[in-house]
């Protein structure tokens, strides 16, 4: 299946993701774990890995135990299923490299399930895979990888990384795909975890790894994509906050909906709204209607027009620098308040208590506390932080 490659073929593929290491490297073959979670991206990365010539391990990370929806067997576009965890064996085997597993339930349930559940009671929208890929991914691979003697981690994201020799700092680009690219929940990452990590796919689109899955004989080619939570069962949050928070009622009771200071109708819980909502407001108004701020402290959600929802500034907590040290005020840069925000420029700056202050040239609609603010230079991922 694979061809054999010498071991200048290893650092021509090895370059373009972590020109530091090679020079310690040369001469070795070196070792890399490779996060498989059975779906096509991350098996089609071990295989171009085996392909290279690297003495690759697989490892499947998974919270599946946290809970009973979280591995359903007939839900193909969860990534957290047992079918993935079969897949990721087999795949494994028809490569002919060894399959590790890491069970991340308790360490999963309380730095991800439990911030999510407390973002939604305090009115905030969370970004769970952000927070997730530092804190479990990284650090769950990265302690195998030190277990089994490994030079590197690889993971099936879209993105790439490159080494900046001026600043000695390690940079997550976009994918040469930008309607696939991922780095967008990937700021959180550290120079340290980055400085071992590389992304095979980062040069690919999504059909180019799907051909490559074909010609490395890989039988899930076609399967669908993982896009869900893994650990909210059919993207159902309320229902899944509901079951899983005892006393929600209590915790999120009902309250005021108010629009100018007048109370205009009522809500069944804050956790149940978010901003730039509008369905499901059980509201008349002569003017479609938005959440436009919800008050935990309060317990009130406020609503307004469209026209209203909109602001040019923003301030963010948890700042995590990539590609700088630290932020030039008079530097702009492309910003992107959630995923598939296409980004707009703006003012960057970080204060005397480390928190980011956004300011857009052009305003912005529905900035939502609690999610990721993510700051670009061209395709380089300058920085990332928490919105508050």
């Amino acid at each position: 299946m694979f061809q054999n490659t010498n071991t200048s073929d290893i650092y021509d593929f090895l370059y373009d993701y972590n020109s530091a290491k090679i020079a310690d490297k040369l001469g070795s073959k070196p070792r890399v774990v490779v996060g498989l979670s059975g779906g096509v991206d991350s098996s089609v990365a071990a295989a171009m890995l085996v392909d290279r010539g690297f003495d690759v391990i697989a490892l499947t990370i998974t919270p599946f135990k946290v809970d009973e929806t979280c591995r359903p067997i007939d839900n193909p576009k969860n990534c957290c299923t047992l079918n993935g965890y079969a897949d990721a064996i087999d795949v494994s085997r028809r490569l002919n490299i060894p399959h590790k597993f890491m069970d991340l339930t308790e360490s999963f349930r309380q730095n991800v399930i439990e911030n999510f559940k407390e973002e939604y009671l305090q009115g905030r929208t969370p970004n769970p895979c952000a927070r997730c890929n530092p804190m479990i991914k990284w650090t769950g691979i990265l302690q195998k990888a030190d277990e089994y003697g490994a030079d590197f981690v690889a993971t099936g994201h879209y993105a790439k990384i490159k080494y900046l020799p001026e600043s000695k700092r390690y940079v997550i680009a976009r994918g040469n795909d930008h309607k696939k690219d991922q780095s967008y929940f990937l700021w959180g990452l550290t120079q340290a975890q980055l400085s071992r990590t590389i992304f095979p796919l980062g040069d690919l689109t999504k059909a180019q790894t799907r051909a490559l899955a074909e010609k490395y004989d890989i039988p899930i080619a076609q399967k669908p994509e993982s896009q869900e939570i893994c650990f909210i069962p059919n993207n159902d949050y309320h229902s899944y906050l509901n079951k899983n928070i005892p006393e929600l009622d209590k915790l999120s009771p009902s309250g005021d909906i108010v629009m100018d200071d007048k109370v205009i109708g009522s809500h069944q819980g804050i956790y149940q709204y978010t901003i730039g909502q509008r369905k499901g407001l059980g509201l008349s108004h002569k003017d479609p209607l938005f959440v436009k701020r919800i008050d935990p402290e309060k317990n009130l959600i406020v609503v307004d027009t469209e026209s209203n929802l909109y602001s040019d500034s923003l301030t963010a907590k948890d700042v995590n620098l990539i590609k700088y040290n630290s932020l030039n005020p008079e530097n702009k840069f492309l910003v992107k308040i959630r995923y598939r925000d296409e980004g707009f420029p703006a003012a960057c700056s970080i204060d005397e208590a480390g928190q980011l202050h956004i300011k857009f040239d052009e305003s912005r609609r529905a900035i939502s506390p609690g999610q990721s603010v993510v700051m670009y230079e061209g395709d380089d991922l300058v920085g990332g932080a928490v919105i508050v």
